[in-house]
């Protein structure tokens, strides 16, 4: 059997949890079968992996029209393969669409949902209800849909109630445990200018709504002085939410000491020697189907203090390997929190505690990484999938 796997994130162009998720699955299905993948971007080297780049004439025009011109050419090349995955919209008309071509099944990993994304029109404009339609139609189509969580696997059946809640799975996103472990490396530390002795929060993401970025840099102002923050945070969804980031940093970096923020995507081994370096990872989303980040920072032996949100209770045990924070939320798709003030007051106090008992922290960090070690491995989730692929073409 040779499945096609499509994506628009594919090493070394990876920018997202969703990018991780899929070189991470490839590589350990390719012990079971044969696997392709088709990505967006510049040329691999890697074999039996080929990329697609936007057709000159839709150079410059809504993203959401640039990634059907990629998607038509996957469509198209997927000629001869027995079943089709794709993952994320940008992926899903190319999947739907081969589907229908060629006559195979087409299965779909939710990584995020649109409906529940609306900032997402601040970056697409009219191109938002494109990618809402496309998401909408591959999900309502698929012979398979894969949740990468249980609350993700809530989230798609109430978004999509005409799917047939028989067709959706949860098999868990997982983590790289050789890869991901405790990693000490002081120059990495030196280069961007981390005190190794200070107790630290650290946040890893893109600068996009969902992240819950200015909650936290609200919460931030509210630590104690002696702690130090590493924000690992690029890759802004638009100018305005980069605005609104800056200018928060910039007034905490006037106001007290030890707030780090890194631009740039920084490579594994440096980013597990900063996590290793911390004393708490924070996650302060208000949407997150599962959370690859907090399985990093539990396999490099940190604590999570995360939303109690989506997915994320599935990864963190609340008073074993973190702290979860309460949040009540709008119903309108945002995630926004009814009570701002209150979500950034509780986030904050969650922080101050794991970080004022450092003897308690070191031991949330090991409890996650034994769950990571014991829950989230590459090898069963590969399994997983491939029974689904085998269910589907016999």
């Amino acid at each position: 059997m040779r499945v096609d796997v499509i994506t628009r994130e594919y090493p070394p162009e990876v920018y997202g949890g969703a990018g991780v998720h899929v070189a991470e699955l490839v590589k350990a299905l390719r012990s079971h079968l044969d696997v392709t993948v088709r990505c967006f971007g510049a040329p691999r080297d890697e074999p039996d992996v080929f990329a697609y780049q936007v057709p000159q004439e839709l150079v410059g025009a809504n993203p959401s029209l640039t990634t059907l011109g990629v998607d038509l050419q996957i469509a198209e090349a997927v000629a001869g393969t027995s079943l089709v995955h794709s993952h994320t919209w940008y992926a899903n008309a190319a999947g739907r669409l081969a589907a229908l071509l060629h006559d195979v099944p087409h299965v779909v990993t939710a990584h995020s949902l649109e409906p529940l994304r609306p900032w997402k029109a601040e970056q697409l404009g009219g191109g938002y209800r494109i990618s809402s339609l496309i998401e909408k139609d591959a999900f309502e189509s698929a012979d398979a849909v894969i949740a990468v969580s249980n609350g993700m696997r809530r989230d798609i059946l109430r978004s999509y109630p005409a799917l047939d809640e028989s067709k959706v799975t949860t098999v868990y996103n997982g983590i790289d445990l050789e890869r991901w472990r405790p990693t000490v490396d002081p120059e990495v530390l030196e280069r961007h200018g981390i005190d190794p002795d200070r107790p630290t929060v650290v946040f890893v993401g893109r600068i996009t709504r969902q992240k819950g970025l200015p909650y936290l840099l609200r919460a931030i102002a509210m630590l104690p002085p002696e702690v130090q923050v590493v924000l690992c945070a690029g890759a802004p969804d638009t100018a305005a939410i980069m605005e609104e980031v800056s200018s928060a940093v910039r007034t905490l970096q006037e106001t007290r000491t030890g707030i780090v923020w890194i631009e740039e995507i920084l490579p594994q081994p440096a980013l597990a020697a900063v996590l290793t370096a911390a004393t708490v990872f924070v996650c302060p989303s208000v949407y997150e189907p599962l959370g690859i980040v907090n399985l990093e920072a539990m396999a490099c032996g940190l604590p999570v203090v995360g939303t109690a949100t989506g997915g994320i209770p599935e990864v963190v045990d609340d008073g074993v390997t973190g702290l979860l924070v309460p949040i009540d939320q709008a119903q309108d798709g945002t995630g926004t929190p009814t009570d701002p003030d209150l979500f950034v007051a509780d986030l904050a106090r969650a922080l101050t505690e794991v970080v004022s008992d450092p003897v308690r922290a070191a031991e949330m960090g090991r409890a996650g990484r034994a769950r990571a070690e014991a829950e989230f491995s590459w090898g069963a989730i590969a399994s997983q999938t491939a029974e689904i692929y085998r269910s589907l073409v016999g």
